[in-house]
């Protein structure tokens, strides 16, 4: 109670307030707190906090509208007219060195994105790859939900599959690679937000995939062109007996062998064991 009273006596600004993240922290106290008068205070600190963001915003908006400042060519003049009239130097200050600094975190007050936000840093720093590389994972993931929340447009329960399967793939063990281009900033915020499984998947599991499919299409292939032309077999659609067919070992040594049967009149393909 007395920190929060330290608070609310505290000149904040809005830089301080993104820096610090500390509105989050007070709104889970208030949530979490069963105390009425720490839920009243907690909710004044975040109002009077809300109220510096809307300023900013609303200032921002005053500078884009207002246009260059007006130049007085009536002092000029003097000077144009008089070249022996020079305006005093001024002591040269050192400038400060410029740090890169990234984009202000987005600011949410919502409990299901704050949550979201809490288990893709939890995601990020599997294994500890983040120290290596030195990334802001709270500020990293808060910019992925923010992409995922604008591109569905609320919290629905798409977005949250989405957010799940972000987890499920920056976590897996067998692909620390996307894991860790997120880290580095191969992969953006943004693509990470629409990316799809298969885009996310791991190159051994995209190796898989892709034999599995040209296995798919040789066995396609072979009923097709490489059978043997039999009558035994009825074609379930057309009744006709002129069938081509091709016998394949799918599975193990010790069970029979699969027999693809392609219909010769209508096409129709079927297989049985």
């Amino acid at each position: 109670m007395d920190l929060l009273r330290e608070l609310k006596a505290m000149p904040v600004t809005l830089h301080l307030l993104q820096s610090t993240r500390v509105g989050m922290s007070v709104n889970a106290l208030r949530k979490q707190s069963s105390d009425e008068e720490v839920i009243a205070l907690a909710k004044s600190l975040i109002k009077s906090w809300k109220k510096l963001l809307d300023a900013s915003d609303a200032k921002a908006r005053e500078q884009r509208r207002a246009g260059p400042p007006p130049t007085s060519s009536s002092k000029e003049a003097p000077e144009a007219k008089d070249p022996s009239r020079k305006r005093p130097e001024l002591p040269r200050v050192p400038s400060a060195p410029r740090i890169t600094t990234f984009p202000p975190v987005p600011v949410t007050c919502d409990a299901v994105r704050n949550k979201c936000r809490e288990m893709l840093t939890a995601a990020l720093q599997t294994d500890h790859d983040h120290m290596a590389v030195g990334a802001d994972c709270e500020g990293l993931s808060a910019q992925i939900e923010e992409c995922i929340f604008r591109d569905v447009g609320n919290t629905d329960m798409k977005y949250k599959n989405r957010v799940r399967s972000r987890i499920s793939n920056l976590k897996d063990a067998k692909n620390p690679d996307l894991r860790r281009n997120v880290l580095c900033g191969v992969i953006t915020p943004q693509q990470i937000a629409v990316m799809t499984s298969e885009e996310m998947a791991s190159d051994e599991l995209k190796e898989i995939r892709k034999a599995m499919t040209k296995e798919a299409i040789r066995e396609h292939q072979m009923a097709r062109t490489g059978g043997t032309q039999t009558d035994l077999f009825t074609c379930g659609r057309c009744r006709r007996k002129n069938c081509t067919y091709t016998q394949v070992q799918t599975r193990s040594s010790d069970e029979p062998m699969t027999t693809f049967v392609v219909c010769n009149e209508c096409g129709n393909r079927w297989k049985f064991c």
